[in-house]
């Protein structure tokens, strides 16, 4: 290092102090000097840190873990919308089974120069993950921000709903409809968001219905993020005698009700269903689906505004920011049936061949 700083120093004609300045990004060096530095590196054939690489005019790369859920769309339209009404260009990249990994999107994303990243529901909602990848990013000196699941060891911009809350507006309306065998159905136990529904959800049932723990967490079922997964997990709470079925996502509620469809149950009659991000056209199912409202807009404005301010330079809160979602009822809700839990068709509680969680790489909503 000593050597090249001299030979970078020698053919700028500046002094090491100062070249040791510019490739560490220090201030109080002029802009012409900074750019002889710079010039110098090119000569001499050295590459130049990421952090004083020309950047690309405006582009913000957003990566989400897939396009299958609406909310993911949802997510990246609100904020394309808002990078764009800013000067930015926003590069979509999702990942998609068997292609490329978070990682490997975002290398991808700063060998072209990116501004900074937004990530939706990645691998730092993964409490099993190595956390260390956003420090190495965040070396790098590519500004990012991280929305849905926070982790403490990661130092940047969060941007969540409030998960706990949420819960407690589901279970508090189904219990003033008379339900009172509720179940949650959720995704693999690793997520946070799912452990925060988790809290919510326990809390809530200890609140509203005087359940304990030990009772109200027998009613709680891990699956998938998807419809084939709502399907399964409805299939554990219906056996176990459940009335009304809160979900971690409207894909979950809507395989929820397929399955209440395929015992012979009507939805809301003999099931209620509560599902989770009010994503687009969901109001418009069979029947429209009662769900906690994810503050997308919000969500979204909020995280290109922290992004932002970390690129000029102006560190945005390294915390978390969260958004109190929204309870929207429509027609999958209601009393709870006067003959009590509904009772499966025999034979009817296995074999929906939904897969392992353990195995499921889709992200938390």
């Amino acid at each position: 290092m000593t050597a090249r700083l001299a030979d970078i120093a020698a053919q700028a004609g500046v002094s090491e102090a100062t070249v040791s300045r510019v490739l560490n990004g220090k201030p109080g060096v002029a802009d012409s000097t900074r750019h002889l530095v710079l010039a110098a590196l090119d000569v001499l054939g050295y590459e130049r840190p990421v952090r004083l690489r020309q950047r690309s005019a405006g582009l913000v790369g957003l990566i989400t873990p897939e396009l299958e859920n609406p909310i993911f769309p949802a997510f990246a339209q609100v904020m394309g919308q808002a990078l764009t009404r800013q000067g930015y260009t926003p590069v979509l990249a999702t990942q998609t089974p068997g292609g490329s990994t978070e990682d490997e999107l975002t290398e991808m994303l700063v060998d072209r120069g990116v501004a900074g990243i937004i990530f939706v529901s990645g691998l730092h909602a993964d409490t099993s993950a190595d956390m260390q990848r956003y420090a190495r990013l965040r070396a790098q000196g590519v500004p990012f921000v991280l929305i849905n699941g926070f982790s403490a060891e990661v130092r940047a911009p969060f941007v969540s709903p409030d998960d706990r809350a949420a819960m407690h507006l589901a279970v508090t309306h189904l219990a003033a409809l008379g339900h009172r065998r509720i179940g949650l159905a959720l995704g693999p136990r690793r997520y946070v968001p799912v452990q925060r529904k988790i809290e919510g959800f326990l809390a809530a049932m200890e609140d509203q219905l005087d359940t304990g723990k030990a009772s109200a967490g027998q009613l709680i079922e891990h699956s998938l993020f998807t419809l084939e997964g709502g399907q399964a997990a409805a299939a554990a709470l219906l056996d176990r005698g459940a009335t009304a079925v809160v979900c971690a996502s409207d894909m979950m509620a809507l395989g929820v009700i397929r399955e209440a469809r395929r015992r012979g149950l009507q939805v809301p009659r003999d099931v209620s269903v509560v599902g989770f991000d009010d994503s687009p056209l969901i109001a418009f199912t069979d029947p429209p689906l009662t769900t906690i409202r994810q503050p997308v807009q919000s969500m979204g404005q909020a995280a290109v505004r922290a992004l932002l301010e970390e690129i000029g330079g102006e560190s945005a809160a390294h915390g978390e920011f969260v958004f109190l979602p929204e309870l929207v009822v429509r027609g999958s809700t209601a009393s709870v049936p006067k003959a009590g839990p509904a009772v499966p068709r025999a034979g009817t509680g296995a074999g929906t061949g939904a897969a392992n969680p353990a195995e499921s790489h889709q992200a938390p909503t």
